[in-house]
């Protein structure tokens, strides 16, 4: 299989290439050329797998060309592994029909584990094949730092680079990026917010001069396929587990950056009865504005309870463009270089066609606390604030309640204490054993000026083998 970008100037590369590149050199993600299709009898012959076999079934035609099956079956098994709940991906029954898929049973309790603690594995496995030492980049509102560092923290060939807004995330989602003191881990705290600090990645990987030539770097953002590759399966999963390929399901998914919900519509495009797939977004709501009135524009920056999708630019929002368009790269060229100007719209049958599928809803702080309370009280079911705007979107954008509706649980809330106490619950959300002690270890981070030279600075002087 092969990956062509978006924006179509880039070479088309093979899994191992595109692992290892993240962003296309033309500025575009990449994605398949082709999707694996799958009809109801092989989904019915998947019915009943063990996630980390579905997992490596479903995701193997990607990488088939790169890495031999048993090496990935027995990476993808070490990943899962590590996971609290033997079913990894559990489906907790909120009502009739209505459910929340666990998405928090990493180990750094984020859906993001999902992908990275596998990424972590892939790219340690293709760069010992080629004896090469790689520099990790990637900016985060909260989650994918600390699942990337626990995926790389132990690579021999990984140096890895965590940029997060200084203030702007938990003190949990900080603590268990800044904990972790491992020669190879370094995080930095940028005086800004999360557009600067993804702003400062997009930029350095643009222009890769500051490290002289003698390392490159590596994404681990979900612009970097594998991440998508590996959320798509819990989709699947969820569907076999509750009727598919017979019955189709809706989804609801908080989402801040288009990753996640854009896994959920390949997992369709693939053949997935999946009947909706609604955006549940915070006050930084461009993606809903799109979704329900036609309107792409960058709005300000909103720091809320919910904030892993305190994000105004959404990446991944151009894989869905490069399909609306027909994959035609010039198109989605055009349009995000309109969009830098202000606000934009699709033609009127390709907007209709996306909300086909797509439905959304922004959902401000003070009703995602009555939503976490409402909930308790209904179920005793504690939900974290992104979980708990899924499932407001959920309930509200709901168009048949015959269908399965399954709302991505996609964090554990003891990561948003605040939140929790905010809401009202006559209940504190404890963190899992493993994490019981996170409030005392020892923290090593750096603050930085929001300035592109000065991180890169940084960046060239701290890598393990900068003076090689």
């Amino acid at each position: 299989m092969r990956y062509i970008s978006t924006r179509g100037q880039a070479p088309a590369l093979s899994f191992e290439d595109v692992l290892l590149q993240g962003l296309a050199t033309d500025g575009g993600l990449y994605v398949p050329e082709t999707l694996p299709r799958y009809t109801p009898e092989d989904l019915m012959a998947l019915r009943g797998l063990p996630y980390d076999e579905l997992a490596c079934r479903v995701m193997y035609p990607f990488v088939e060309e790169s890495i031999a099956e048993d090496d990935f079956r027995a990476m993808v098994r070490e990943t899962y592994a590590g996971f609290t709940h033997r079913a990894v991906a559990p489906l907790v029954q909120l009502d009739a029909n209505e459910w929340v898929m666990e998405l928090f049973r990493g180990p750094t309790l984020a859906f993001k584990d999902f992908a990275l603690q596998l990424l972590g594995r892939l790219l340690d496995h293709v760069l010992e094949k080629r004896g090469q030492h790689v520099v990790i980049l990637g900016a985060t509102s909260g989650d994918t730092g600390s699942a990337a560092i626990e995926g790389c923290r132990h690579s021999e060939h990984v140096d890895i680079f965590i940029l997060h807004p200084h203030g702007r995330v938990s003190e949990v989602q900080r603590r268990q990026m800044t904990t972790v003191l491992s020669d190879n881990v370094h995080n930095i705290a940028v005086d800004g917010n999360f557009d600067d600090c993804q702003k400062m990645v997009k930029a350095s990987f643009a222009d890769q001069s500051f490290l002289e030539g003698k390392t490159s770097l590596v994404a681990v953002n979900s612009i970097n396929w594998a991440r998508i590759m590996a959320q798509i399966v819990y989709y699947i999963y969820a569907s076999l587990a509750l009727g598919g390929p017979h019955r189709s399901l809706a989804f609801s998914v908080p989402t801040g950056n288009f990753g996640d919900i854009f896994a959920g519509y390949l997992a369709r495009q693939m053949g997935v009865p999946v009947q909706q797939l609604v955006v549940a977004t915070n006050q930084n709501d461009i993606l809903h504005r799109f979704i329900s009135g036609n309107h792409y524009e960058t709005g300000k920056l909103q720091h809320t309870l919910s904030p892993s999708m305190d994000i105004t630019i959404s990446s991944n929002f151009e894989r869905l463009l490069f399909d609306l368009y027909g994959r035609h790269p010039e198109s989605v060229v055009q349009f995000l270089k309109s969009a830098e100007h202000g606000a934009v719209s699709l033609e009127n049958d390709r907007w209709k066609s996306a909300r086909g599928l797509f439905d959304s809803l922004s959902v401000n702080d003070e009703r995602t606390c009555e939503v976490i309370a409402e909930v308790y009280g209904e179920t005793e079911y504690l939900l974290d604030p992104h979980t708990a705007i899924g499932v407001e979107a959920a309930r509200r954008c709901r168009r048949d309640a015959t269908v399965p509706m399954v709302t991505m649980g996609t964090a554990h809330p003891a990561k948003f204490p605040d939140a929790v106490t905010r809401s009202g619950v006559p209940r504190e959300a404890a963190l899992p054993e493993h994490l019981s002690d996170l409030m005392e270890r020892e923290e090593r981070f750096t603050v930085l000026d929001n300035d592109l030279a000065t991180i890169q600075q940084f960046m060239a002087r701290n890598w393990r083998y900068a003076d090689s």
